[in-house]
Parts: structure tokens; C-alpha cells; sequence
């Protein structure tokens, strides 16, 4: 196993915390580079906001004083030679219910420099950051085509805790959608204890920092119902119910691709086949109501659950990441 530096101030000179100043557009160039296979619009977006935001001085000067609190890639390291930025890493600090999380991410070597260890020495230093800001759990996630990667986040001490697939669909308003198969219905007050009770084990509080479901959304309760009023937070609720089984599908708007969160019992339950079915007519239903006027969806589930179900609704598999978190050893390591 890797040991972690007792100090920053034993780590090579080519690596150097980032500054938010200067090193945002090499950084977007760097990301751009390592991950031009895999990157959809969503990503090159973000891209282009990181290259744009590099040109804007208002924004430079509130992202260097909120670097260490907000929930932005703002802080981390890079490695420099020769005047060129050929490694990265960003660290991403989130609080949750008074507990300090801290997200590896953006962990990038340019093709033509990686095996010289530099993405391990990255990732330590993020560690060893994380460590000094007195973080409560520090985690990181990646692809699960990416075997090299996930065999260097274990050897230095991070071990799996979930695994979720991202399923997408982009909506087009003129191609034809089926019907779904089993008739859908608009929730009641009354479904909501099963349907919180499928959300919770979908969505656990396991990964609740990173993004959490939105609760008061779900909630049928009249307080809810008058903050989506005044705040403009729509929300849509569909329903398949056949005898007692029970499945349903929550639309939230996003920026991007409009989330979608189900609540469905655990594959292989006694109700589960049927589950698969009301899932692709949910998943129908959602297509033929929004396609004329959102641009995609997403929908966000543990690894293999109901895969078929989705994939004959039209969805495809966007990706599945592999959610790693410091084991408590290391933990202690670095605290002390």
C-alpha cells in the first residue's frame, strides 16, 4: 500500500496547489484532452464554463475566496513542467448535517505522461489536503471501464461503497413514442409512505452529500405543495398500481438532462417482474409528456436494477461509476 507524505512540503516541486486565478483554462485543455472519448454536451459545457469563467474577473475573485467552502471544483493541485499544466486534481468540499465531506474529482494526466506516477502523487496530496481541513469521510468515484484507475484508488486505501448506473435519453419531439403498455395514474396523498419507502433504498443516505433527493419536492403535504407554488418548483408524479403492488416516477427539471427518481422494490422481490413492466410504461409515459418541450432525461440507479425495463423504454446506458471512500485506517493516518 502507498504510504501518504507526513507533509505537503515533501512532495515534488512540480506539484502545486491550484490557483484559480490563472490555471482554469489549462486545466478545461487538460480535462478536454483525457477524456475526449467520454465527454457528452453536458461535459464539454462545463468545459466551456470553466474556459469562459477563466475570463471573468468577478468571478475569479469570489471563486478565490469561497474556494475551500463551496461545492465547486475551486480548489485542489496540479502538476506543472516546463511551464505546461499535465496533471490535475480537484477537491470538492461538502457539509452535510455538520459533518465535512471532501470529493476527489477532475484526476487527469495528459496521454502522453502518464506511468510516471504523477496521478498518484495527485490524488495523495488531495488526501493529505482533505486530511489537514479535518474532513469527516472523503470519497471519490469512477468509471468502471477504467481498471487502472480503480486498482490505484484501492492500493491507496479507498474501498467501494456503491456502484450506480446513469441512464439517459435525449427527447425528440417528432420521433414517435409507444404508448406505455399498463395504465398510469397521477399520485395520491395515500401512496406516499410505500413510495418514500422505495425512494429511501434507491437513493440512500449513503451518497445523500453529494445529491441529495429532493425531498420537500416528493413530500405530498400542503407546505410543500405552497413552496412549489411560490418558488416555481415543478414537479410530476406518475403511478402504475396493479392489485398491491406499487411503482411510481418523479420528474424534477434540471439545466440539462431533467432528473428522474423512482421508487421501486428490490429486483428479485415478489413484485419485482411486475415493477419491471410498470417501470418501462412510467418511463413511456415520461417521454410522450415532456418531449415537446425539455430537451432529455436521466435516470439514476444502483448497478443492474431493472436494466432491461429501461433500456425497452428507449434509455441508454450513459454510465456506471463505482463510488470509493477512504477506509477509516487510512482515515486515522492522516489525522494523525
Amino acid at each position: 500500500m502507498a504510504v501518504i507524505p507526513l507533509s505537503l512540503s515533501t512532495l515534488p516541486p512540480q506539484l502545486r496547489p491550484l490557483n484559480i486565478l490563472r490555471d482554469l483554462a489549462a486545466v478545461a485543455n487538460l480535462v478536454e484532452s483525457c477524456f475526449a472519448g467520454t465527454l457528452d454536451d453536458e461535459g464539454r459545457h462545463y468545459l466551456q464554463q470553466m474556459r469562459n469563467s477563466s475570463r471573468d474577473n468577478a468571478f475569479l475573485r469570489w471563486a478565490s475566496q469561497v474556494a475551500e467552502t463551496a461545492s465547486l471544483p475551486l480548489s485542489g493541485f496540479v502538476w506543472e513542467e516546463n511551464g505546461e499544466i499535465i496533471g490535475n486534481v480537484s477537491l470538492i468540499p461538502f457539509r452535510r448535517k455538520r459533518r465535512k465531506y471532501y470529493l476527489i474529482a477532475n484526476v487527469a494526466v495528459s496521454p502522453n505522461q502518464r506511468r510516471r506516477g504523477i496521478g498518484r502523487l495527485l490524488t495523495m496530496a488531495a488526501i493529505r489536503r482533505a486530511g489537514e481541513k479535518h474532513a469527516d469521510e472523503i470519497w471519490l468515484h469512477v468509471r468502471d471501464d477504467n481498471p487502472g484507475a480503480i486498482r490505484l484508488y484501492a492500493d491507496l486505501g479507498f474501498r467501494e461503497q456503491a456502484r450506480r448506473t446513469c441512464w439517459r435519453l435525449a427527447l425528440d419531439p417528432a420521433a414517435a413514442s409507444p404508448a406505455p403498455d399498463l395504465p398510469v395514474s397521477r399520485r395520491k396523498r395515500r401512496d406516499w409512505p410505500r413510495q418514500e419507502e422505495y425512494l429511501r433504498r434507491l437513493y440512500p443516505n449513503q451518497l445523500a452529500w453529494y445529491r441529495p433527493p429532493p425531498w420537500r419536492s416528493f413530500h405530498p403535504g400542503l407546505l410543500s405543495l405552497l413552496e412549489r407554488f411560490f418558488l416555481e418548483n415543478e414537479v410530476r408524479h406518475w403511478v402504475v398500481r396493479r392489485g398491491e403492488a406499487f411503482t411510481s416516477l418523479t420528474w424534477t427539471p434540471s439545466g440539462g438532462y431533467d432528473r428522474l427518481w423512482a421508487a421501486l422494490p428490490p429486483t428479485g422481490a415478489d413484485e419485482s417482474p411486475a415493477a419491471g413492466e410498470a417501470l418501462r410504461s412510467l418511463l413511456l409515459r415520461a417521454r410522450r409528456e415532456l418531449a415537446a418541450w425539455r430537451r432529455g432525461l436521466a435516470l439514476d440507479l444502483p448497478f443492474g436494477e431493472y436494466a432491461e425495463a429501461i433500456q425497452s423504454a428507449g434509455f441508454h446506458l450513459h454510465r456506471t461509476l463505482i463510488w470509493m471512500r477512504l477506509n477509516e485506517t487510512r482515515q486515522d493516518e492522516i489525522r494523525n
